[in-house]
């Protein structure tokens, strides 16, 4: 059995923690998998795993091992890409992800733009409202809202958006506009649990924060039916800016409790780091960066005056 296939099955179990995770990243069924790291134990004499019916663990041999391993496929897939040069043609399999809502209003135009420059190259988009992990899901690219934690991810920011409430003005009309957080508690209030996960609206006031609870009439976790149902009459939601600048710009949505919006999020484009980037993940990043900007910037949410809110941009 090739020695390289078995270096990278072993990685990939030690990454996945699951025999079962690892086949499927590398698209091999379990026997095949359970075969090359045979193969590697016997060549080495020793056992990499210790396994039973319901757990996976590595043994100090194979966590020893794993670091040479690490090493010996960089190393080998930094020769590659040297071999073929920095101007390579783009080409393989992009694996993307982002969340529902973005994906779907700014991230698929963009993969479908970018495919059309770059025949050689294939996409699968993964649309979660979660965070992924890029190194044990076999994902090259994500679009991540938020602050990023510390991690050895490469950041390439975007843009910036904020967390608002809005409600209709027939819905206004009837039931008042809130003038502090604590008014929330009287009103109809539509949850999206993605940005409302503890049923709590948080907010600034002056330089603090703070946060108010509320009883949802409707929760659920999908931004745009929450938006609609706002956009009804039904209540008061949460949304990012991106998602209800055009229905604000129409008079479909009011922002409400403007002056306690807390400060905007960063957005990026994030990847794992590696020695060399492979040409078709520097190809999206240079091809969707300044899209993606400009969709958010286009979506940026402005206050009456046509200013944005204060705070770091």
């Amino acid at each position: 059995m090739d020695r390289l296939h078995e270096l990278e099955v072993f990685i990939a179990v030690a990454d996945a923690g699951s025999f079962v995770k690892a086949g499927a990243r590398l698209r091999l069924s379990p026997p095949a998998v359970t075969r090359a790291i045979s193969a590697l134990e016997e060549r080495l004499g020793a056992r990499v795993f210790n396994r039973t019916t319901r757990s996976l663990t590595i043994t100090d041999v194979g966590q020893r091992f794993l670091e040479s391993a690490r090493r010996v496929l960089a190393d080998l897939d930094t020769a590659e890409k040297e071999a073929v040069g920095e101007t390579a043609l783009p080409r393989g399999h992009l694996n993307i992800t982002a969340s529902v809502t973005f994906g779907r209003s700014a991230l698929a135009p963009v993969v479908c733009g970018f495919l059309g420059q770059y025949p050689r190259v294939t996409a699968s988009v993964l649309l979660l409202d979660r965070v992924v992990n890029l190194v044990e899901e076999g994902v090259d690219i994500a679009v991540r809202i938020g602050h990023l934690p510390d991690s050895t991810l490469i950041a390439k920011r975007i843009g910036s958006v904020h967390r608002i409430l809005v409600a209709s003005p027939d819905y206004l009309a009837r039931r008042g506009v809130p003038a502090s957080p604590a008014d929330l508690r009287h009103h109809s209030v539509i949850a999206f649990t993605g940005l409302m996960p503890n049923r709590e609206w948080r907010f600034r006031n002056g330089q603090k924060t703070g946060s108010v609870s509320v009883q949802p009439t409707f929760e659920i976790n999908d931004a745009t039916p929450a938006i609609q149902a706002a956009a009804m009459g039904h209540g008061i939601t949460i949304a990012l800016s991106y998602m209800v600048c055009e229905q604000i710009r129409d008079g479909t949505l009011v922002p409400i409790l403007q002056a306690f919006t807390l400060p905007p999020q960063p957005v990026h484009l994030v990847y794992p780091h590696v020695r060399l980037v492979a040409p078709k993940i520097r190809a999206f990043l240079d091809f969707a960066a300044p899209r993606l900007k400009g969709v958010l910037d286009r979506l940026a949410w402005e206050t009456p005056d046509g200013a944005p809110p204060t705070g770091p941009s």
